[in-house]
């Protein structure tokens, strides 16, 4: 069984780190889902049987936290005591915010014309964006950097929804 105690990234015997080598996270969880599932221990009482699927839940939220570079940065900065998405820390910089009420208003746009492939560019560019900030944040996050992560933690998330709801345009259209 695991130890509750552990963090996500001692319970995947991971170094905490922001970049983490998602091959060896995809694998550990494959071993910890296979030690942990609650079918391994069907005929143990009801009290195992309980632990193996509190064992698997935390796992399942383990592993998710980490895949996700959003979820794991804001998860690195959670250890070092740090909300960075707090409903009372919202401050954005002025010309990142300008930027993503360009996107939407180019996004509405493309949807009222029915045009896909303009709201395919803006995703992949929010995507392109978003993947640059990553870099940026794991050199933060390796570094302690944590005032500056926590900005970059919250742009990514803001980039995360916009992106997301672009997709959502060109499922009303495709759909």
């Amino acid at each position: 069984m695991i130890d509750f105690a552990h963090n996500h990234f001692e319970l995947f015997g991971l170094p905490v780190q922001f970049r983490i080598d998602a091959t060896l996270l995809d694998d550990r969880y494959r071993e910890l889902q296979r030690d942990v599932h609650p079918d391994r221990y069907a005929g143990q009482g009801d009290a195992q049987q309980r632990l193996a699927m509190q064992a698997s839940a935390r796992v399942n939220e383990a592993y998710r936290t980490l895949k996700d570079p959003v979820d794991r940065g804001h998860y690195m900065l959670a250890l070092a005591g740090i909300d960075a998405l707090a409903e009372t820390d919202t401050a954005l910089a002025l010309p990142f915010l300008e930027q993503q009420l360009e996107r939407r208003e180019q996004a509405s746009d493309a949807r009222d014309a029915g045009d896909v492939a303009t709201l395919e560019r803006l995703v992949d560019a929010i995507r392109g964006e978003s993947r640059a900030r990553e870099r940026v944040l794991a050199g933060r996050l390796d570094a302690h950097d944590v005032d500056a992560a926590r900005a970059d933690v919250r742009e990514l998330k803001f980039l995360q929804k916009v992106a997301e709801d672009v997709e959502a345009m060109i499922a009303t259209i495709d759909g």
